[in-house]
């Protein structure tokens, strides 16, 4: 489908990511030791870094209350597989930019990225929470009340393939503008098959750790979950039902443009 058959708002997300893809690109060439690294992408902007201390410095706009989930979310043993606060971020912005009024998240942990969302989602705007883990959930649910965005948030603690087939029966199909995924590798691909029948034409799945530490270049035999990422990696490549920018912010991420 030709771009300017997509909504204009699409269009304008996609051309923008382009750029910045293009842009990436050729400061690669022009500074090989930064961009040309065979290291894991994280490796100039890991969490040590001090080139992603300037990106947040200069770039994250943080409310204080997500700040406050951030922090507690860090001391968990499991911290730091929550989504990068960067990451998270872009995320509330192309839900704003598509003015996104049904989302859902799969995957929530502490509910960071959950939040992050629902701060932007106008006031009858809903987020579908799934997850299996209500002890992590419960470390953010007292601070999407103290942000007033509970109501827009809601929580189904079940397998999330179970809600996503309940939301398709409801006959929710094609009526959401935004999902993320973000939960058990190995599941991925039908969490992609399922979302893509929920999301609209226009809406964007962002599909989160694509790049998995770098280890889908040479997939381990045993380890299924890389494997997972990796096969699907090759299958959004060449599906005619999406448009598609694998961004290396976080561990990876790519978002799949509905046509």
């Amino acid at each position: 489908m030709p771009l300017f058959s997509v909504p204009k708002e699409v269009a304008i997300g996609t051309a923008m990511l382009g750029v910045a893809f293009a842009t990436g690109m050729l400061a690669g060439k022009r500074y090989p030791l930064i961009f040309g690294t065979s290291k894991s992408p994280r490796s100039i902007t890991g969490k040590n870094s001090p080139v992603w201390q300037y990106m947040l410095d200069h770039s994250l706009r943080e409310h204080p209350i997500l700040k406050k989930l951030r922090l507690l979310t860090a001391e968990h043993p499991w911290g730091r597989i929550m989504v990068s606060c960067d990451q998270a971020q872009l995320m509330a912005n192309l839900v704003k930019l598509i003015k996104a009024k049904k989302v859902i998240e799969i995957g929530v942990f502490t509910g960071y990225n959950t939040l992050n969302m629902a701060l932007v989602l106008p006031d009858n705007g809903r987020v579908v929470a799934c997850d299996i883990n209500e002890d992590d959930v419960n470390i953010g649910k007292p601070l999407w009340k103290e942000a007033g965005v509970e109501h827009k948030i809601d929580l189904r603690i079940k397998p999330a393939v179970q809600t996503l087939d309940e939301l398709l029966a409801s006959g929710e199909a094609e009526t959401f503008d935004f999902v993320f995924i973000d939960a058990d590798k190995e599941s991925y691909n039908e969490y992609y098959e399922k979302s893509l029948r929920l999301v609209k034409k226009g809406g964007i799945i962002a599909i989160d750790n694509v790049l998995r530490g770098g280890r889908v270049l040479n997939p381990r035999k045993d380890d299924l979950a890389t494997q997972s990422i990796h096969h699907l990696n090759e299958k959004l490549l060449r599906d005619t039902r999406v448009n598609i920018s694998m961004i290396p912010m976080g561990d990876g991420v790519t978002l799949a443009f509905k046509l």
